[in-house]
């Protein structure tokens, strides 16, 4: 694996991280959409990290990671269509996918 691949790696669980930071005193759905500035800091995470996806992609077009092409769908729809934001999708992306999508960015960066 490249440096350049390595990089993109590391930002990817620096956002994901910085998300779950950021997130870590919502513990409901109520809470996270009733909270803007912790809603804004996840969404600019998560912009980062399909951009961070997106640029891996490119940079190792063999990697095995999964769901490339969702996350970066999602990561344009947060980017470029934010008055159509579903805080609902956010909220599913934070609690069933993030801690998945770290095992795995975590496994690529022992390799």
């Amino acid at each position: 694996m490249t440096e350049q691949a390595k990089k993109y790696l590391s930002d990817m669980l620096n956002a994901i991280d910085l998300v779950n930071q950021f997130s870590k005193d919502t513990p409901d759905f109520g809470s996270y959409q009733a909270d803007l500035k912790t809603k804004s800091a996840v969404e600019r995470q998560l912009v980062i990290l399909g951009e961070a996806v997106n640029k891996y992609s490119k940079a190792a077009p063999e990697s095995p990671l999964n769901n490339i092409p969702q996350i970066v769908s999602f990561r344009n729809r947060l980017a470029h269509n934010y008055d159509e934001v579903d805080d609902t999708i956010v909220w599913a992306v934070l609690k069933k996918h993030l801690p998945a999508l770290r095992q795995e960015v975590i496994n690529l960066l022992k390799e």
